[in-house]
């Protein structure tokens, strides 16, 4: 792609290592704001530059947050003898746009990967064994993504887990095999959280 501006080139080259963007969506994305007035465009730059430098990780859960302790670990509402599992701040997103769960949740940061080199160790496990020792928990739910890296996941945190006196349970397996948690619908999401059944049962399949 030929470039009549350096900057120009120089900004799409940035745009294009976003996730799925190409030269021509970043391109694209890059002219839009060309055609902005400039101080939308500073303040969009602004807003990511403030979200780099700012943005925290909460010292309970490790979900993304404002503050040292996140809006759900803060708030007395909700249930925290429940701990729900996920890969990602995009699933904890995913669940509370079900309106189907009060708990609390634990943000592991990846899946166990071998062929991507991502091991236990690469991943927040003892932070959620020590909540297990700290807290007054009674349930955690495994709620990853249905694909193998998920299930060798969860397999490897039920052996880590089961020695202590909780239910382990895992979401209903409304979702296809190979299906990532933050596609899929508001009411199927909803209904395998509230439908969860023990882990151990799906272990007998």
């Amino acid at each position: 792609m030929n470039f009549s501006s350096k900057l120009l080139e120089d900004a799409v080259a940035e745009f294009a290592k976003l996730p799925g963007v190409g030269q021509k969506t970043a391109l694209r994305l890059v002219l839009h704001l060309l055609n902005q007035d400039k101080s939308d465009v500073e303040k969009f730059s602004a807003s990511i530059s403030k979200l780099r430098n700012e943005i925290q990780f909460c010292e309970v859960c490790l979900n993304i947050s404002d503050h040292t302790i996140c809006q759900i670990c803060a708030s007395p509402k909700r249930d925290h003898s429940v701990i729900c599992v996920v890969e990602d701040t995009r699933d904890v997103m995913a669940i509370e746009n079900t309106n189907q769960y009060n708990g609390v949740y634990h943000v592991l940061g990846g899946l166990i990967s071998p062929m991507d080199g991502i091991g236990p160790s690469d991943l927040q496990v003892d932070s959620l064994v020590e909540r297990l020792k700290n807290d007054e928990v009674k349930e955690i739910i495994f709620a990853l993504s249905a694909t193998m890296e998920g299930d060798t996941t969860i397999f490897y945190l039920h052996k880590r887990l089961k020695s202590f006196d909780i239910t382990i349970s895992t979401i209903a397996r409304g979702i296809a095999f190979g299906g990532e948690l933050e596609y899929v619908d508001e009411i199927t999401l909803g209904r395998s959280i509230t439908t969860r059944v023990p882990y151990t049962n799906s272990l007998s399949k």
